[in-house]
C-alpha cells in the first residue's frame, strides 16, 4: 500500500487532526509500521496516537526495541490510551513484548494492567527463557467431558469471543487436569445429544510449560496441529500454544543455524541495527580457531618440500583438490542439518547414511577425478594417477566428515549446526594436504 508521506506530515504541522486519523484508518498494519520506522520520534509518536486500537496493538509487537521504548515514552503523557493498549494484547504477545523493553519500562507497563492481565504477565514471564511457558496463552475454551454437543456449543458462545483460537476445544476434569481436546470439526458434526467424552477418541498430544520452544515446533511439524495445550507436572491445563507463535520460533531457529553454520557465534537479529563492537565478537571467534587449525595445514606442506621440490607443478593441483573436499563436505553437512532439524533424519540413522553417503561419494569423486585428469594432461600428464587418486579420496573424506559431524554434534546435546563450513573446510584442508603429498611421495618413490 502507497503511503503519501508528505501529506501525512503536512497533516500534523497544520494539525489537522480528524483528516490525519481519517487517512491513518486507510491503511494496513504493515504500511502503519512502516510509516512509524520512517517517521522522526516526534512524529511517529503523533501518529501512533490516532492509530486504529485495532491496528495500533499489532503494530506494537511488530516495532524495534528502540523505536518501541520512544513510542512508549511518548504516550506516557496520555495514560488511558497506553493502558488499552496494553490490556488489548494476547498474553503471549504482551509477554513477548515486555521481555524485549528495558526493565524499567516494562515494570511501568505492568503497573497498567487491569488485575487479571498483570497476574496473567506475571506468570508467563516467570517461566524459562526460551521455554514453551512463555510461548503459550491462557486464552482458550475449556470445558467438561459431561457436556452434550448442545450445552458445549453453548459454552462456546458464551466464553468463546476472548478465546485465541477456537479451532480446538479442551476437555478437563473438576481439577482442571487436561483430559483430550477435541477439533471444533468433530463438535459441529456430531448429533446435538452427543456427549464429549464420546467424541474423544484421538491421541492427545501435550507440550510442557518447562520444555524447550524448540520441542514445540518439531510437535507441531509431526501432528500438523494449529494449537497445542501446556500443562504441568500434574497434567494440569496452563494454557495453548498456537501454530504462529511456534512458525515466529522456527524462523528465529533456522536463523540461528544459518549463522552458526557460517561460523557465527549466536544470532545477530538485525545486522543494520548491531554495532561494529557487537558483530566483531561474534565473528572472531570462529576465525581465530580456524587460523590456529590452518597453522596445521602449513606445517604438513612443509614436512613435504622435498617432494615439491622434486615436482613443482604438484601445487599447482593444491587449491583444486583440497577447495573441492571442503566444498563437498559443505553439501553434505548442510543436506543434514537440514534434515535433522525438520526431523526427517533421527541419530539412530547414522550407519545407513553413512553407507549410502560412502556411494555417492565414491560416485562423486570418480566423476570429478575424470575432469581434474583432463586438466592434468595438459599440465602434469606424469602425476595423473596421483592427482585422480586423490581426488578420488579427499572427496569421499570430505562427504563423510560433513555428513557425521551434526551427528556428533546432536550425540554431545550441540547444536548440530555448529559443524560449520568453515570447520569442515579447515578439516578438509589439512587431510588434503597429508594426503595429497603423501601419495606423490610414494608414487615418485622419494
Amino acid at each position: 500500500m502507497k503511503i503519501d508521506y508528505t501529506n501525512l506530515y503536512t497533516l500534523i504541522k497544520n494539525e489537522e487532526w480528524a483528516a490525519l486519523k481519517e487517512e491513518l484508518t486507510k491503511l494496513d498494519v504493515l504500511a502503519l509500521t512502516d510509516l512509524i520506522e520512517r517517521s522522526n520520534e516526534l512524529q511517529a509518536t503523533i501518529l501512533f496516537r490516532f492509530f486504529p486500537m485495532e491496528k495500533a496493538k499489532y503494530v506494537l509487537q511488530d516495532l524495534e526495541p528502540r523505536r518501541l521504548k520512544t513510542i512508549i515514552d511518548g504516550l506516557a503523557q496520555h495514560a488511558t490510551l497506553l493502558t488499552n493498549l496494553m490490556n488489548n494484547l494476547e498474553p503471549d504477545d504482551r509477554t513477548a513484548l515486555f521481555e524485549e523493553l528495558p526493565g524499567k519500562v516494562a515494570q511501568q507497563l505492568m503497573q497498567l494492567l487491569s488485575k487479571e492481565n498483570r497476574e496473567q504477565a506475571i506468570q508467563l514471564l516467570g517461566y524459562p527463557e526460551y521455554s514453551i511457558g512463555r510461548l503459550m496463552t491462557p486464552r482458550y475454551v475449556a470445558l467438561k467431558s459431561h457436556f452434550t454437543v448442545k450445552e458445549t456449543l453453548q459454552h462456546i458462545r458464551n466464553f468463546g469471543k476472548d478465546a485465541e483460537t477456537l479451532g480446538v476445544i479442551y476437555v478437563v476434569d473438576n481439577d482442571w487436569r487436561l483430559i483430550n481436546d477435541l477439533r471444533i470439526r468433530d463438535i459441529l458434526l456430531a448429533n446435538p445429544e452427543d456427549k464429549i467424552e464420546d467424541l474423544t477418541k484421538h491421541k492427545l498430544v501435550v507440550l510442557n510449560a518447562l520444555d524447550d520452544q524448540e520441542a514445540a515446533v518439531q510437535l507441531f511439524k509431526d501432528y500438523d496441529r494449529i494449537a497445542l495445550p501446556v500443562v504441568d507436572s500434574s497434567n494440569t491445563l496452563l494454557g495453548i500454544v498456537t501454530v504462529d507463535d511456534i512458525l515466529d520460533v522456527a524462523d528465529e531457529e533456522q536463523t540461528e543455524d544459518f549463522q552458526r553454520f557460517v561460523g557465527v557465534k549466536d544470532a545477530i537479529i538485525d545486522p543494520l541495527q548491531a554495532s561494529i563492537s557487537f558483530i566483531y565478537k561474534k565473528r572472531i571467534g570462529w576465525l581465530m580457531a580456524l587460523v590456529f587449525m590452518n597453522v596445521f595445514s602449513g606445517y604438513a606442506m612443509s614436512r613435504f618440500e622435498s617432494v615439491i621440490e622434486t615436482m613443482v607443478s604438484l601445487v599447482f593441483f593444491l587449491p583444486l583438490l583440497i577447495d573441492s573436499g571442503g566444498n563437498a563436505g559443505s553439501q553434505s553437512a548442510t543436506l543434514m542439518i537440514r534434515s535433522l532439524g525438520k526431523g526427517d533424519v533421527r541419530g539412530r540413522d547414522w550407519l545407513y547414511l553413512l553407507g549410502k553417503e560412502l556411494a555417492i561419494a565414491l560416485m562423486l569423486g570418480l566423476t570429478m577425478a575424470v575432469g581434474v585428469s583432463l586438466v592434468a594432461s595438459w599440465r602434469a600428464p606424469d602425476i595423473i594417477p596421483v592427482i585422480a587418486l586423490t581426488m578420488v579420496i579427499i572427496i569421499m573424506l570430505g562427504s563423510i566428515i560433513g555428513m557425521l559431524l551434526p551427528f556428533i554434534f546432536t550425540r554431545l546435546k550441540l547444536d548440530p549446526a555448529t559443524a560449520s563450513a568453515p570447520l569442515i573446510t579447515t578439516i578438509c584442508d589439512i587431510s588434503g594436504v597429508l594426503i595429497y603429498f603423501s601419495m606423490a611421495k610414494i608414487y615418485l618413490g622419494l
